[in-house]
């Protein structure tokens, strides 16, 4: 049976914002129509306000927190209580003094169920605030990735991957998106859509182990992208222009 597994922050909206009204109806049609499942490094209230209860319930799971908060319409049927350690959390605020980026905005390290999200511009009041030029900083200096990898250094016991543009998700080793795999069997024809597939991203673990399973990683750029992949791929005229 084929079942379809969607990132959602870049893969079915623009990143941090609300599915576009022209994607909406057509991917709740989808949704409607086939077996989907959507699998985020957001929290779940992030995720509702992004796709809307609609869209969230009629999905056969979501998986909020990178499959370590899932939930069924409202039913909350998993959940890991992992916390941060006091020594990672030393590390990260080491990591904001060290960080030549000049704007912040609060709320560096989200706590989240199964994990953190760490970002060095922050999430508190208006997360948009200084959120090009984080991009652009980031794009040039390469700041995530050497965060990443003085973690993983430091806390070999971590699992940690660039999510999102702006932050770093942060979990106990095998917290990474490939955990929902749980819910699935090698019977499954699994298509997974995410667009940050490659090496590091917070969708690479997911994508390749989909591959293991004789499924379909599909990396995109957009959510424009999704869309026309969905059309050729299903070969039905549900998603439109």
């Amino acid at each position: 049976m084929k079942k379809f597994i969607f990132d959602v922050d870049g893969t079915l909206t623009p990143s941090r914002k609300k599915i576009e009204h022209e994607f909406w109806a057509p991917f709740l049609i989808f949704c409607r129509n086939h077996d989907v499942y959507l699998v985020t490094g957001s929290d779940r209230q992030k995720t509702l306000e992004q796709l809307g209860l609609d869209i969230c319930y009629t999905a056969k799971r979501v998986y909020n927190c990178s499959g370590s908060d899932a939930y069924e319409k409202d039913k909350n049927v998993y959940r890991d209580d992992w916390e941060l350690p006091k020594d990672v959390e030393m590390h990260l605020n080491d990591e904001l003094v060290f960080s030549d980026f000049p704007l912040r905005n609060g709320n560096h390290i989200e706590r989240r169920p199964g994990g953190v999200n760490f970002s060095i511009l922050g999430r508190d009041s208006n997360p948009m605030k200084g959120r090009k030029e984080y991009i652009s900083w980031d794009n040039i200096h390469g700041e995530r990735e050497y965060i990443a990898r003085r973690l993983l250094y430091n806390f070999p016991n971590l699992t940690v991957a660039l999510g999102g543009q702006t932050g770093i998700d942060i979990g106990p080793k095998g917290a990474d998106k490939s955990q929902i795999l749980r819910d699935f069997n090698e019977d499954d024809e699994l298509h997974f859509f995410g667009d940050r597939m490659k090496e590091g991203g917070n969708d690479y673990s997911l994508g390749e182990a989909v591959k293991k399973m004789g499924g379909y990683p599909h990396p995109v750029n957009s959510w424009e992208e999704t869309r026309t992949k969905l059309i050729k791929l299903t070969e039905k005229v549900i998603i439109t222009e």
